[in-house]
């Protein structure tokens, strides 16, 4: 199924002080490497995660050679020694004001059930806990990415049952987030709806997927930078009165 291509803008006019940390979680490819290119061209430093290391470096490699500033971290989520070692790495180049948590594991994964939720909610929440014991009160906003399957729709035809409860978990966890430590950091997440990734790919043609497609109130599946997109806005300095919001990115499908 293929799918116009979407600008990837540049948001320098957002606020965001140039040279400033982000990091950006599973970079390598898909919402993550759109979120981490879209973050370079805003003027920020990216700090590019993923468990899959020349996918990382590459992402780093296209954000410098679009003039912008970035460098590949190696880091499973879900191992704990190796979260604390990525953020002794990166926090070495400076202090990191912003996060963007979108590594998790693939919808359609198989396993038991607590495991695969421990995996996908624990590893962000170890993630931004780490964040905030080191950065502290310099730590400015950050957004998690959850899902339409967790906020308006079962796709219990397409997903495996952890995913839309973890979503879920998601989307309480950033709430409680913003409230929790006095607004800072601000707390929000992006609900993608259908997204085509290298991820997502192979589900395409599945008949659920298709009808789901069709019922698109803008006529299209979303792209990776249309995500991207919304996450720069929520994480910027513009959106600086915008805290607990979960909003749906999905074309309108929710409605539909």
């Amino acid at each position: 199924m293929s799918e116009p291509a979407t600008p990837l803008y540049n948001f320098e006019a957002l606020g965001f002080v140039p040279g400033e940390l982000v990091v950006v979680t599973g970079a390598a490819s898909g919402i993550g490497r759109a979120t981490a290119l879209c973050a370079a061209k805003s003027g920020l430093t990216v700090a590019v995660w993923d468990m899959n290391g020349p996918g990382a470096l590459a992402t780093a490699k296209d954000i410098s050679e679009a003039g912008g500033l970035g460098f590949a971290v190696t880091v499973d989520v879900f191992d704990e020694a190796q979260v604390e070692r990525a953020w002794r790495e990166t926090l070495a180049k400076g202090v990191c004001r912003y996060l963007v948590n979108n590594a998790g594991p693939p919808s359609v994964k198989k396993g038991p059930f607590g495991d695969l939720l421990r995996d996908a909610l624990g590893s962000m929440e170890r993630v931004t806990s780490l964040w905030l014991d080191h950065c502290g009160e310099q730590a400015a906003a950050l957004v998690n990415i959850a899902s339409i399957a967790g906020t308006a729709q079962g796709s219990g035809k397409t997903v495996s049952s952890f995913y839309p409860a973890s979503k879920a978990g998601i989307t309480g966890y950033t709430r409680w987030l913003a409230t929790r430590h006095d607004g800072r950091p601000r707390a929000n997440a992006v609900a993608p709806g259908i997204t085509v990734t290298p991820r997502i790919a192979p589900m395409l043609e599945l008949p659920a997927m298709q009808d789901l497609a069709t019922r698109v109130p803008v006529g299209r599946l979303g792209q990776p930078e249309d995500i991207a997109h919304a996450v720069l806005f929520l994480l910027s300095p513009a959106a600086s009165y915008i805290n607990g919001v979960v909003l749906p990115v999905d074309g309108g499908v929710t409605l539909a």
